[in-house]
């Protein structure tokens, strides 16, 4: 009995080192995706593809181990790591035009991929904010609607709200981010036509002005 104890508790150390390992290399997968998000948003998307590259070669290599060795811990603790990556591939799919790859294209399970894309959101309304601050109101507008776009998306999953807390959760979040931008754009759309108003008004009165000095 001894014997069997005594390498039970060897494996339940090895397993305990290994997991530990897991979390470490989750978190820098989950911080290459953050760094990649921050890369589009200063629009360096090349830059960005390949730190999605190096984080999608890193998460494959952990589901793959984890897969063959579920002693140690189940796909679920990749949960942060596979939503971080989601989103930050599908912010660069749409910042860039192109398709948003599938959970099989991205080798994501469909639950944390759709957590993830509900993430996105909030990645877009910084987005519209920046444009919103260099007077280009026409992209924060298309933001809005990618933003709006989105949330519809994801609310008509009335499965998986129903199955994913989570879910319910972030889509309150992004209800109420999506309302914040649209009154932000309402406010900027009204000082912008005003500062119109106003530099149109100041020319009439310049006109006027220096035709009655003629006369």
């Amino acid at each position: 009995m001894s014997e069997l104890l005594a390498e039970a508790q060897e494996r339940i150390r090895d397993a305990y080192e290994q997991r530990d390992q897991v979390l470490k290399a989750m978190r820098r997968v989950t911080k290459v995706a953050k760094r990649a998000i921050f890369a589009v948003h200063k629009g360096e998307l090349q830059k960005a593809r390949g730190m999605l590259d190096e984080a999608r070669e890193e998460l494959m290599r952990l589901k793959a181990f984890l897969m063959e060795r579920p002693e140690i811990a189940g796909l679920g603790i990749l949960g942060p790591a596979f939503q971080e990556y989601s989103e930050a591939e599908a912010f660069l799919a749409l910042v860039s035009g192109s398709k948003v790859p599938s959970p099989d294209e991205l080798g994501v399970p469909p639950d944390q991929f759709v957590l993830g894309l509900a993430d996105v959101i909030g990645e877009l309304r910084r987005r519209a904010l920046d444009a919103l601050k260099e007077g280009r109101l026409p992209d924060a507008e298309a933001c809005l609607e990618l933003m709006e776009e989105l949330y519809m998306e994801l609310i008509s999953l009335d499965e998986a709200q129903a199955i994913l807390s989570d879910l319910r959760h972030k889509c309150d979040i992004a209800r109420r981010i999506i309302e914040a931008t649209r009154g932000d754009i309402t406010v900027e759309a009204r000082r912008m036509a005003l500062e119109k108003a106003l530099s149109r008004l100041e020319g009439l009165l310049r006109r006027s002005g220096g035709e009655g000095a003629e006369s």
